[in-house]
């Protein structure tokens, strides 16, 4: 399966009119959450309606800039993940929206608690199935906060500002792919133990992933292709 991995729209349409042969080629679009303008709230409904135009199969969070209450126009939809899980082809999907508590300015700011918290179907899911731990081949988090010290989180002045609590569930369950956002200057790729991590960067500034994932004979996933894009020009 073929990702096109989005985050931090910030209200702006200019980018994603430039995508359309993404769109086409993508059997997902997975977002990390900001559809809105910080403070401009209105701005998200605009990104959401452009994105499931786009594309039919969506799965996102909302971000630290977008108003809580806008998780209930992607339930409306069928497109979040936050607090709840999405099954497509043997995947599984789940995340986590809003980022910690540091300027006190955006509208979605959280505790790292409240942050994991919205992953509890994750070990919900554990206990209704028996499955182990390490049975998490076929999870794919999307989460606006970057985890901890992962590269994924560093700001302009190289210090890490992610979460310690969402680093130590990924290393706990060993997700397949983990999609995060948030530190716009911190896309990239990396790992954490068995986990693929990927920030695409704000496509706000022309910046998206790719992201491909296959399954073997035996059944075991893994991310064959995890790449950071740029587009010019808006």
């Amino acid at each position: 399966m073929r990702f096109l991995v989005l985050s931090d729209i910030h209200g702006d349409t200019g980018y994603i009119e430039m995508l359309d042969d993404e769109f086409a080629a993508a059997d997902a679009v997975l977002f990390a959450g900001d559809f809105a303008r910080d403070k401009e709230p209105e701005t998200g409904m605009q990104i959401l309606n452009t994105l499931v135009k786009k594309h039919d199969d969506i799965f996102a969070v909302i971000g630290n800039c977008d108003d809580p209450s806008f998780i209930e126009e992607l339930e409306k939809l069928d497109v979040s993940v936050q607090g709840d899980m999405l099954f497509r082809d043997g995947l599984a999907f789940a995340g986590s929206g809003g980022a910690l508590r540091f300027t006190g300015t955006t509208a979605n700011e959280r505790s790292d608690d409240e942050l994991v918290s919205d992953l509890s179907i994750v070990a919900e899911q554990e206990s209704v199935e028996g499955m182990p731990d390490s049975d998490w081949n076929n999870l794919i988090l999307i989460l606006h906060q970057p985890p901890f010290d992962t590269g994924t989180d560093k700001i302009t002045a190289g210090i890490s500002t992610g979460s310690k609590t969402l680093r130590a569930f990924i290393e706990k369950h060993q997700p397949l792919l983990v999609v995060t956002g948030h530190i716009h200057e911190s896309f990239a790729t990396a790992k954490l133990g068995k986990t693929v991590l990927i920030n695409p960067g704000s496509l706000a500034e022309g910046r998206y992933g790719i992201v491909e994932v296959e399954q073997d004979d035996a059944g075991v996933w893994t991310v064959s292709k995890c790449e950071l894009k740029e587009l010019k020009g808006n």
